[in-house]
């Protein structure tokens, strides 16, 4: 069985052969471990792309997250200069601005005094919204303009071809036999990113009803986001989601903030691609909420983080999601994989296998990313124990 079909089944609350495994790294860890220059990894299509699949290949991953955007391949001309620092770089713009750039992770866009920009919650106008994407090149604009762009996009033509760029040499490389998933931000997501997340929470208690009127126009961009790389061909699509847990938010603002347009967008993809699945990635505290994940319409649910990271126990998680949504995660990515000992890595894993594996539908993964500095021999031995320990 190929990795693509083993997720395919997995996603379809099947069992296959045996679970398959698939994890999302963070992309320090790309930075430190994959063949490629940090810098190629971060604003090159071409860097990204290699990386991701160089390093499917070497945990043996059944499936890829493309989750950056395909970078302006005239990036370049936009460069004044390119410092090296102590454990970072330092690139310089010709519009004055700068980014920090760590060996292990991150960049981080700046303005020429130093500060970031986010737009005060007064100044936005929602019909000027469409969507926010968090991981470009010069950070958050408002009116929103991609990359170094010195106007806005109309929303008909709104992302930039290049955008599809890594997606499309990602499944080029794999597409037949390893299941490609592409990623989205939930209009939560983008609400918080725009606004910075202090400013977006004071918001919605505020003024609630200006906030709804932004959520419905981000739920927009996300649609026409996620059915672009739906159409490149992509076998799952992932909305991040990934500050809706109750660290941040009651479960009543979920209902009222999230939930909503989290089912507007996932019943718009589904109206057009019927078959593709859609699934949530929440961080942290959600065992009060999984319910309330599942009346979005998603397929399944990611990360699933554990005490002390999040609020969810792996067989409270089965009793409520079993045979409604496929489950993915529930390893903890910091006391687990980070810095567990190989001995430990192995009776955890063994442990989540045990309870995640009968009646089918589970991807064994870390609960939130893995971390840059996590050791590689931790990651490459899940592959290893879902062939010992995860055949159906």
């Amino acid at each position: 069985m190929t990795p693509k079909h083993r997720m395919q089944q997995a996603m379809a609350l099947q069992a296959p052969d045996r679970v398959p495994v698939m994890c999302q790294l963070a992309l320090g860890h790309y930075f430190l471990q994959a063949p490629v220059k940090p810098l190629e990894t971060w604003y090159t299509s071409e860097g990204f792309a290699e990386a991701l699949v160089a390093l499917q290949r070497r945990y043996h991953f059944d499936g890829i997250l493309v989750n950056l955007p395909g970078r302006d391949p005239n990036f370049e001309n936009f460069i004044n200069t390119i410092a090296p620092a102590e454990g970072e770089s330092i690139i310089r713009w010709k519009n004055g601005n700068y980014t920090v750039f760590p060996n292990d992770d991150n960049p981080h866009y700046y303005l020429a005094d130093g500060t970031r920009y986010f737009p005060a919650f007064q100044e936005i106008k929602p019909e000027e919204l469409y969507y926010v994407e968090p991981w470009d090149l010069t950070d958050i604009t408002y009116p929103y303009t991609w990359g170094f762009e010195a106007e806005p996009r109309p929303f008909d033509d709104y992302f930039p071809d290049y955008h599809f760029d890594t997606i499309k040499l990602v499944l080029a490389k794999v597409g037949d036999s390893v299941s490609v998933h592409s990623e989205v931000f939930s209009p939560w997501s983008q609400f918080l990113e725009l606004l910075n997340y202090e400013h977006a929470l004071m918001a919605i208690l505020d003024d609630p009803g200006k906030a709804k009127a932004c959520l419905e126009r981000l739920a927009d961009g996300a649609i026409d986001l996620a059915q672009k790389q739906a159409a490149c061909g992509v076998d799952a699509v992932l909305i991040s989601s990934a500050f809706a847990g109750a660290g941040l938010i009651s479960r009543q603002h979920y209902e009222e903030f999230v939930l909503p347009y989290e089912q507007k967008v996932i019943a718009a993809i589904k109206k057009a691609f019927p078959a593709l699945p859609v699934y949530t990635h929440t961080c942290g505290s959600i065992g009060d909420r999984l319910d309330l994940m599942m009346a979005t319409g998603a397929n399944g649910i990611d990360t699933l983080d554990p005490p002390p990271l999040g609020t969810v126990e792996l067989e409270e998680a089965k009793k409520i999601l079993s045979g409604k949504t496929f489950i993915k995660g529930n390893i903890d990515p910091v006391n687990t994989l980070l810095y567990g000992s190989q001995g430990e890595v192995k009776e955890d894993v063994k442990r989540r296998l045990e309870i995640g594996k009968p009646g089918g539908g589970y991807i064994l993964s870390s609960a939130c990313s893995v971390a840059p500095h996590t050791p590689p021999e931790n990651i490459e031995v899940l592959a290893q124990l879902a062939e010992t320990f995860g055949k159906y």
